[in-house]
């Protein structure tokens, strides 16, 4: 191990990086301060484990860090994506309305397509099926003129959800 860093010099190091890819790969660690965790591993202390992670996101390495709760074992064993045909002009304000929404999981605008008429898009979880059906009618409120259509693509099987994995040096 090397010898403690106290300050992350902003200095692109790939080995460093990769081993904090290795270290959180599978997640962050169920420990009091994942920080400090993370920071004896790499020989550096806390403040730098958080200004390396912080370079890493202003550089589009790292999109965020957040946890990502297995919503089926929560009880949400119902969901949907919906997707809205919603007038261009209102999407800035109605896209972060819709994405704020305590039963959303992310939202998004997406481009139209021939064919495909929707451009923006919600993942809706419940714990039953009318339970999404009135989130839906939730959205449709808060869209209202602005929204001509809408449609929910329902999943036929679960997917894994990983992040990056890299092997072992």
């Amino acid at each position: 191990m090397s010898a403690c860093i106290s300050q992350f010099d902003g200095r692109s190091d790939p080995a460093l990086i990769r081993s904090l890819v290795e270290l959180t790969q599978a997640g962050l660690p169920l420990v009091d301060n994942p920080w400090a965790w993370i920071g004896e591993r790499l020989g550096l202390d806390e403040d730098a484990v958080l200004a390396l992670l912080r370079q890493l996101q202003t550089e589009g390495a790292i999109r965020r860090i957040a946890a990502v709760p297995n919503h089926y074992r929560l009880g949400y064993r119902h969901n949907g994506m919906t997707v809205w045909d919603v007038d261009d002009s209102h999407l800035p304000h109605l896209g972060p309305l819709l994405g704020s929404q305590p039963f959303v999981s992310h939202c998004y605008r997406r481009p139209r397509r021939d064919g495909w008429r929707y451009n923006l898009f919600a993942m809706v979880h419940g714990r039953s099926a009318n339970e999404i059906e009135d989130y839906r009618a939730q959205i449709r409120q808060l869209l209202g003129d602005a929204c001509r259509t809408d449609d929910m693509l329902v999943s036929s099987r679960i997917l894994k959800k990983t992040g990056l994995r890299v092997g072992r040096r």
